[in-house]
């Protein structure tokens, strides 16, 4: 057995849980999440907290037991509290801009990527140099923020490029001129 899956996920006040069959929908200040889970899992909703149950004793269910309780523990606080990832750009003339829903990033190509931003997420930019992308779905979050940092990741020798917010990048020694 999963001793992450056994864990009840707490409800906090100001949050609705619902369940609904095999689909489990939280609703917060912040939006609106919902997940469905597989057949050999069963969820219900006792003194505040949401319990899972696993049906099969096979060693997939069980694998994929804990992972799913994380997911309704992060659906439960991402529509309380939202999830937030901050990047930095460094680098000389390097700089984002926001156009309404698209974010045109200026990393030293012959032209600005253009970046549509998904519904459910909200970048804000600041200083030209500074990105924060937040929203309620944590995997969403990630996942943009990532995509972001692709575009140009720190190089090792002058350190520009795109990176998270306190990240270290190991240097290297350039050439050296005998």
């Amino acid at each position: 057995m999963s001793r992450i899956g056994r864990k009840p996920v707490p409800v906090p006040a100001g949050v609705t849980v619902t369940v609904q069959g095999s689909k489990v929908a939280a609703k917060g200040p912040k939006g609106e999440l919902s997940l469905t889970l597989p057949s050999f899992l069963q969820a219900k909703i006792k003194d505040n907290h949401l319990e899972l149950a696993c049906v099969q004793e096979d060693k997939q269910s069980q694998a994929t037991y804990g992972t799913l309780r994380s997911h309704l523990a992060n659906m439960v606080k991402g529509v309380k509290d939202g999830y937030s990832k901050d990047l930095e750009i460094q680098g000389v003339g390097f700089k984002a801009a926001l156009q309404g829903k698209k974010l045109v990033l200026t990393l030293g190509f012959s032209h600005p990527i253009e970046y549509m931003v998904p519904d459910g997420i909200t970048i804000k930019v600041t200083e030209n140099t500074a990105i924060s992308v937040s929203g309620t779905d944590k995997h969403m979050v990630g996942q943009v923020s990532a995509r972001i940092k692709a575009f140009c990741p720190p190089e090792p020798y002058k350190g520009k490029g795109i990176r998270f917010k306190g990240e270290y990048v190991r240097r290297k020694v350039g050439k050296t001129v005998a």
